[in-house]
């Protein structure tokens, strides 16, 4: 992958075909040829062959087990120092570490003696067979820590759980598991198999201990591996599960979305998901990990930086196509938009410039390609993003001609887009009255709610959506355009309101920005929205 980003014309996002025929990856594999020498094919005939029973977990089968693999991993070093060059004199010696290895699976059945394992040491030697030669013995390895960190498995199990992850990082087996990653190939299918295992483990680490999303960044090269993977345009199930690795690892992480930006990871993303401007994905698995790449880009947004080398790299060109191509990622294109334009003005600037209004005011006015998904809620969201893209509009362009052209559009077609901010303003009035007298309810029936509980009920019942509408409207009522306040003062009188209601909406608004970007943020924002109720 190059360190440097090239500037793309947005023509360059090609759209050739790609096979999709691809079938997930395989289950794991039970035997392959090493590359050590060693044909592990009859392994299974062999162990159920065996069949001894299961013994009952506790402390001293425990110990048992353990003993036992460190005493079969001694003797298979001790046949490959001796005999380095003949495969057939360690042969043995490796089936029965295979052999050990899979029996280890059992301590998944008792998590609790996770500390008791730490305890006795062999962590170390678990994960120093990730980097064993024959990497079937490694594989092995992936598949008992996967099994062993397994969500399932883990429940009400958190304190055992946190210390073997604790000593399976202090072991390096993320930079073991990462290194092993880079060794495999999805063209064979036990490797395949072997790739998607290796993230399954890494997840369940990250579900385990939230920071080794940033501890696996920092030390491996974990995110060069999955930007290479999501750019190979055919799909397959490890090209899913990459995606949604990358989501996972952005979602909360400042640190690591600045990091995948410096790592070219904006231009990346807009090439993946470039592949599906024209055409809709084919199957279901398909289609979550488009979704997955629109969660990675807008995660991907939040850092100024990021905003930047997104509208240098044409990306706000290549959502506007992808809009108007009117496929499935037609909402999540609006969704990058909103996060690349939210606090950015260079975007909400070129956004205009390349008719960016052309394309986005039609669906503010609700003419929405028909969607698969539930289209009720799937129109929601689509409203809520197109509501706070063209707050941000307002937010970015104060004046000039880009100004002109965005107020001009609530004036042509006889004020239309007012009246549709008007209907929008009603509907999520009423959804937040109706939540309010809910909660007047529950307080006679003394199930009490702090102020700060009954706002966020509030805010997910529509609250946020109905403040940035009422913030448009002081954006609309400050241009003191006199058709634009005729057609607002009309509207509010047949609806039996005044502008104190929008008032009291902005004042509630003003009293609850918080400090997240910094105080002089804040006090910004707050001097902006008081400017709407000094002028309403």
């Amino acid at each position: 992958m190059e360190a440097a980003k090239r500037k793309r014309n947005s023509t360059d996002y090609d759209d050739d075909e790609y096979d999709t025929s691809k079938p997930p990856p395989p289950a794991p594999p039970s035997s392959s040829v090493a590359n050590g020498g060693i044909d592990l094919s009859l392994l299974e005939a062999l162990e159920k062959s065996q069949q001894n029973p299961v013994e009952a977990l506790d402390i001293k089968t425990v110990k048992k087990l353990v003993l036992a693999f460190e005493r079969r991993l001694k003797e298979n070093i001790a046949a490959r120092l001796k005999y380095p060059d003949q495969p057939e004199k360690f042969a043995d010696s490796e089936v029965e570490l295979h052999e050990e290895i899979e029996k280890l699976k059992i301590l998944a059945g008792g998590p609790e003696f996770y500390p008791e394992i730490v305890n006795l040491g062999t962590i170390a030697s678990i994960t120093s067979l990730l980097n064993h030669e024959n990497t079937d013995i490694a594989v092995d390895v992936v598949g008992l820590l996967q099994d062993l960190t397994d969500e399932d498995v883990l429940e009400d199990n958190d304190e055992p759980a946190q210390v073997l992850v604790d000593a399976l990082i202090e072991n390096n087996a993320l930079e073991l598991l990462v290194q092993l990653l880079g060794k495999m190939s999805d063209s064979d299918p036990d490797e395949s198999a072997a790739i998607y295992s290796i993230l399954a483990t890494v997840e369940n680490f990250i579900e385990v201990k939230p920071s080794v999303a940033e501890l696996v960044c920092e030390r491996t090269k974990l995110i060069k591996w999955l930007l290479t993977k999501i750019k190979v345009r055919e799909f397959d199930g490890n090209k899913q599960y990459a995606s949604e690795i990358l989501a996972i690892l952005l979602q909360s992480s400042s640190v690591n979305q600045k990091k995948l930006g410096q790592l070219n990871g904006v231009d990346a993303l807009l090439q993946a998901v470039a592949m599906y401007k024209s055409k809709d994905p084919k199957t279901p698995d398909e289609e979550e990990m488009v979704e997955n790449l629109f969660d990675a880009l807008c995660c991907l947004l939040m850092p100024l930086e990021n905003k930047e080398r997104f509208v240098k790299a044409e990306g706000v060109e290549l959502m506007i196509i992808i809009m108007n191509q009117k496929k499935m990622c037609y909402g999540s294109a609006i969704r990058a938009l909103d996060f690349a334009m939210t606090n950015y003005p260079p975007a909400c600037e070129r956004f205009v410039d390349v008719m960016g209004l052309k394309t986005a005011f039609p669906a503010f006015m609700g003419k929405l390609p028909l969607s698969k998904k539930n289209k009720k809620r799937y129109k929601e969201e689509l409203e809520e993003r197109l509501v706070s893209l063209v707050a941000s509009l307002f937010g970015g362009i104060l004046r000039g001609s880009r100004r002109d052209r965005l107020l001009s559009k609530f004036v042509e077609n006889e004020c239309e887009k007012i009246d549709r901010l008007m209907e929008l303003y009603m509907r999520y009035s009423n959804r937040v009255k109706l939540e309010a007298e809910r909660f007047d309810r529950l307080e006679l029936d003394d199930l009490e709610m702090d102020e700060d509980e009954k706002y966020n009920r509030k805010l997910e019942a529509g609250l946020y959506t109905l403040q940035l509408i009422a913030v448009i409207l002081g954006h609309l009522w400050t241009s003191e355009h006199p058709r634009i306040r005729a057609r607002i003062d009309l509207l509010l009188k047949q609806q039996k309101l005044t502008k104190q209601d929008v008032k009291d909406i902005l004042q509630e608004y003003h009293d609850n920005i918080g400090d997240l970007e910094g105080p002089e943020e804040k006090e910004r924002g707050q001097s902006k929205i008081q400017r709407f109720i000094s002028a309403l």
